[in-house]
Parts: structure tokens; sequence; C-alpha cells
């Protein structure tokens, strides 16, 4: 390899990782709403609410059950980042391996 191609393949495989690294979830214990000082000495009409669903039908069968819909995150960009950083890799594995064949 030449000596003017090697600063030019520390820097992609540089961008590369800095690429992938883009699309790891980010790991914060923080919220984005601001802490309330106090506590709230007696439950929201929501905690209430949902305290008396509960109770009224702490009976039911477990067919009648349902679980919360809690919703999903979007992973579309996970799954676009993660194909096109594994198609990058496999390009420089397979041009390395052709590199290598040819005798180059």
């Amino acid at each position: 390899m030449s000596s003017a191609r090697r600063p030019l393949l520390t820097a992609t495989a540089a961008a590369t990782l800095l690429g992938a690294l883009w699309f790891v979830p980010s790991a914060n214990a923080t919220s984005d709403s601001p802490v309330r000082d106090a506590v709230a000495a007696s439950p929201s009409p929501q905690v209430a609410e949902q305290a008396r669903i509960a109770a009224t039908t702490a009976g039911d069968t477990v067919t009648g059950t349902r679980l919360a819909d809690t919703g999903s995150f979007d992973s579309t960009p996970y799954v676009l980042g993660g194909t096109l950083f594994l198609t990058l890799g496999a390009g420089f594995v397979a041009y390395s391996v052709r590199r290598e064949r040819l005798g180059l």
C-alpha cells in the first residue's frame, strides 16, 4: 500500500467508526421534564382512576386481562444504519481479499 493512501484509509476507518457509534442508543438516566420539588400528598386523578379500575377488574378471568399499550420506539434508523455499515464493512473485506489475491 502506498504511503499516500494510508491517511485516506485511516480517515475512512475513523469516519466509519464514528458513523457506527452515531447509531448506538444513549443511556441517559435523566428525564426531559423538570424535577418537582414537593411530593404530592394525595394521588393524582389518573392514579386514583387506575386503582379503581384495577380493583374492579381484579376478579376478571385471564382472557379478560389486557396489557397496557406502552408503544414502541422507531427502530428504522438503527436498522438502516446497521445495514449500511455492515455492507460497508463487507465491502472493505472483499476489497482487501481482492487486493491480496491480485498481489497488489
